[in-house]
């Protein structure tokens, strides 16, 4: 069978920046071993496979995969797909919803189109669970996981700590924003301290984002580095997830945040990560730009 796919660049309205996906259009047959070969095949941090719905009021039934498992939810493929969707529908007869609703391990996840002047630019979501605080993470143990001194982790707001909105990070706090160029994931470190709490990596960022010209739009600056000491140029579940953690840690009940990511390693990104509360109910969004960048077909039967 024949199957379409398109690549996304998420979180930049320029080409080869962002974060990458890639986006299989039509999954159907295929079976978890297929998707997980394709993924690595891709080798983005992500790849998503879109389904048919298995409630036709829904948009899509979307699995997420990276190179080495599926997992529960992500955010930047989330709005990537939504995106690339978006776009194709636009061009027929039958355009999307401004909204898209999509079945996950997680749960349904909300993504609505983000539009300039009527034309798509890119997408929002929400995340799909709460804020959930975990395990606090030894300060010195995730130092050494970064290549850090402690003297380098902020501990004033929160401790380094698990937190998950729908899939789990460590989330820490540097103390300046030479210390996150700084950072050198260890391996052997990475190995000895995680997983934890399902929590396999680990996303630092630091509010001493103004301090670099370069990142003077941004409110922070964030890294997010992955137990296969590869790095991510922009996360949009560890980005919500700490958006909740610092909006709970803060005590306010509104909160956006302007997040760079990918500087460091020439892909930079700029994710908006707002949490508000409607009727006591506390709702955490990330979103942005996409751009189109590539798309193609591959051959593949179920039985292969």
């Amino acid at each position: 069978m024949n199957r379409r796919y398109v690549t996304a660049d998420v979180f930049t309205d320029e080409k080869f920046k962002g974060n990458p996906v890639a986006v299989v259009l039509d999954a159907e047959g295929l079976s978890a071993k297929q998707m997980q070969a394709i993924a690595a095949e891709f080798g983005y941090s992500e790849t998503t496979f879109v389904l048919p719905p298995r409630n036709l009021a829904n948009t899509a039934w979307v699995r997420t995969f990276t190179p080495n498992r599926e997992i529960p939810f992500a955010g930047h493929p989330n709005i990537g797909t939504a995106f690339v969707l978006a776009a194709r529908a636009a061009s027929g007869p039958a355009p999307l919803r401004d909204q898209l609703v999509f079945e996950e391990a997680a749960g349904l996840v909300r993504v609505t189109q983000l539009k300039e002047n009527g034309k798509l630019v890119g997408a929002e979501l929400i995340a799909p669970d709460p804020l959930a605080r975990l395990s606090h993470v030894p300060l010195d143990r995730v130092a050494e996981c970064l290549s850090l001194d402690p003297a380098d982790i902020l501990v004033d707001a929160h401790p380094p700590q698990v937190a998950s909105v729908g899939l789990p990070f460590v989330i820490v706090e540097l103390a300046s924003r030479d210390a996150l160029r700084r950072c050198t994931p260890d391996l052997v470190a990475y190995k000895g301290l995680l997983p934890i709490d399902g929590a396999t990596s680990i996303y630092a960022y630091t509010r001493d984002a103004a301090s670099d010209v370069a990142d003077a739009e941004c409110d922070l600056q964030a890294r997010m580095f992955t137990p296969r000491m590869t790095e991510d140029p922009a996360t949009g579940s560890a980005t919500c997830a700490m958006a909740a953690l610092v909006a709970q840690v803060r005590g306010v009940s509104e909160l956006v945040l302007r997040v760079g990511q990918g500087v460091d390693m020439g892909r930079p990104s700029v994710l908006i990560a707002s949490v508000d509360t409607d009727n006591g109910k506390t709702r955490v969004r990330i979103g942005g730009k996409c751009v189109s960048v590539m798309e193609g077909s591959f051959w593949l039967d179920s039985s292969d």
